[in-house]
């Protein structure tokens, strides 16, 4: 078996696990993928259910924001996914949809981060409505079959993992990363969270820092904005 295949394997293996986001974005890697976003589409909002770049960190914290602050209604494709049918997953290219695209919207999440290609995965199933969307430096597009792969992996993924009280865009972290980060959400202080995990109130912190890193945030804020909604 290819090393792809195993990867794949791995994915399969782990949907609706917390160990699938880490294998998901190990299998997405092999694509020649420099980011990769997924966000649920509802009718009140946007959700962020995976938000990884695998040079910055940071970049990707930034952008799922920034997505979530509004941006995402105007995303040309937004129409399309709301329309389409359950069971539909459909690849469309940076190119198909750049002339529908507002200037302001292009620099932001193109041209500024240095993001020249991307391929966005509609995925629909019978609860969610998913945009998985896969970005590269290199100008080359995607390969259109493996990223219906990769689309269709995270919609079996978090449709089955939907309602298990973690949110979503939290799926990257650790347990305890995690559940920090749930306290946080939750109000609690640090010493709270602490004796609740068994561990130092400075643990806590270096939990905390640990989470922030890799959701690409530095605040309490940031964290409430990309677990909104």
């Amino acid at each position: 078996m290819s090393p792809d295949a195993l990867k794949i394997d791995a994915c399969l293996a782990a949907l609706g696990a917390e160990t699938f986001p880490r294998a998901y974005v190990d299998f997405v890697e092999t694509l020649g993928i420099d980011q990769i976003m997924v966000f649920a589409i509802e009718d009140a909002g946007a959700r962020c259910l995976l938000s990884f770049h695998y040079a910055n960190a940071a970049l990707a914290g930034q952008l799922a924001s920034a997505y979530l602050d509004g941006c995402f209604l105007r995303d040309p494709l937004l129409p399309d996914l709301r329309e389409a049918s359950p069971n539909c997953i459909e690849v469309r290219t940076l190119e198909e949809i750049t002339e529908a695209m507002d200037h302001d919207y292009r620099e932001r999440f193109f041209d500024a981060p240095g993001l020249t290609a991307k391929s966005t995965v509609l995925a629909v199933g019978e609860r969610l409505r998913l945009f998985v969307s896969l970005y590269c430096a290199d100008p080359r597009s995607p390969d259109a079959g493996l990223s219906r792969l990769a689309g269709r992996l995270a919609l079996m993924h978090f449709e089955r993992a939907e309602g298990t009280g973690i949110p979503a865009a939290l799926a990257i972290l650790s347990r305890r990363e995690q559940a920090v980060c749930v306290g946080i959400l939750s109000g609690q202080k640090a010493e709270v969270i602490a004796a609740d995990l068994g561990v130092a109130p400075s643990s806590v912190v270096t939990y905390r820092k640990r989470a922030y890193a890799k959701l690409g945030i530095a605040s309490r804020a940031g964290l409430f904005a990309i677990c909104s909604g």
